[in-house]
């Protein structure tokens, strides 16, 4: 588990610093000019920040899956060289699908308006810039909405019905209340992190609706960053037992 927040800490760490020096800019200024190669990369590093984390948060519910639901197997199925490997895997999943998105967003020709509404360069913001046909590119995004976005929101929604059902059959309440606390701050990651990309992306941007799927934005891009650490970080026995003993 601590590979895994590690692995989640420091994509983080790269989104924050792709989305805030950006955001801070437009805050002060008002606005501000990008070319194309720049809004591109932008995109590029929040696209692979935000798809590695889905994969993650959703091997991270398996481990959780085995620690509670198969815990005499845990120790074998995660072994280090498997989380390494993990870890490897959900770094280049992320960069095969960035590649892909980026690749079809620079094949696109543009010609006429400039102006993105929006506090970065956003895969549909861009779109709307294209005078070339997009429907080809629709078809696109919701293949990889399903792959990189609904395949692993599923696989966590089914891991925690299993991990819900082993911790009811648990007699103890001491026993009941430790399960949960072991999967508790991903959880709660989960519910935040997943529950404002997907409303962000079903609402329709016209109108006061726009303005609520930029302020869900925020929450996925820079609120999420921002609570992680303190999610995991309060839950922690080792952290509190570090704070009591400064405290003394």
């Amino acid at each position: 588990m601590y590979l895994f927040i590690t692995q989640l800490s420091l994509l983080d760490i790269i989104l924050s610093t792709d989305i805030l020096p950006n955001l801070l800019y437009i805050i002060l200024h008002d606005g501000r000019t990008m070319s194309f190669p720049e809004c591109i990369i932008q995109f590029s590093f929040f696209s692979h920040t935000e798809t590695s984390e889905c994969f993650l948060l959703t091997v991270m519910s398996y481990d959780r899956y085995l620690a509670i639901c198969k815990p005499l197997h845990y120790n074998s199925i995660m072994s280090q060289s498997n989380c390494i490997k993990s870890a490897i895997t959900i770094w280049s999943l992320g960069f095969k699908i960035t590649l892909l998105n980026s690749m079809s967003l620079c094949s696109l020709y543009y010609c006429g308006p400039n102006i993105i509404h929006h506090f970065f360069c956003d895969y549909l913001k861009i779109l709307e810039l294209s005078c070339s046909d997009t429907s080809w590119i629709s078809i696109q995004t919701y293949v990889v909405g399903l792959i990189g976005i609904v395949a692993p929101f599923m696989i966590i929604f089914i891991s925690y019905i299993y991990i819900g059902i082993t911790i009811l059959k648990i007699k103890s309440i001491t026993g009941r209340k430790k399960a949960f606390t072991t999967c508790s701050s991903h959880l709660t990651v989960v519910c935040i992190f997943f529950g404002t990309l997907i409303a962000a992306y079903l609402f329709p941007e016209k109108g006061q609706l726009d303005i609520l799927s930029k302020v869900l934005s925020l929450f996925y891009t820079v609120m999420t960053p921002l609570l992680n650490p303190v999610i995991y970080t309060f839950r922690n026995k080792d952290f509190k037992k570090a704070i009591e003993k400064i405290k003394s």
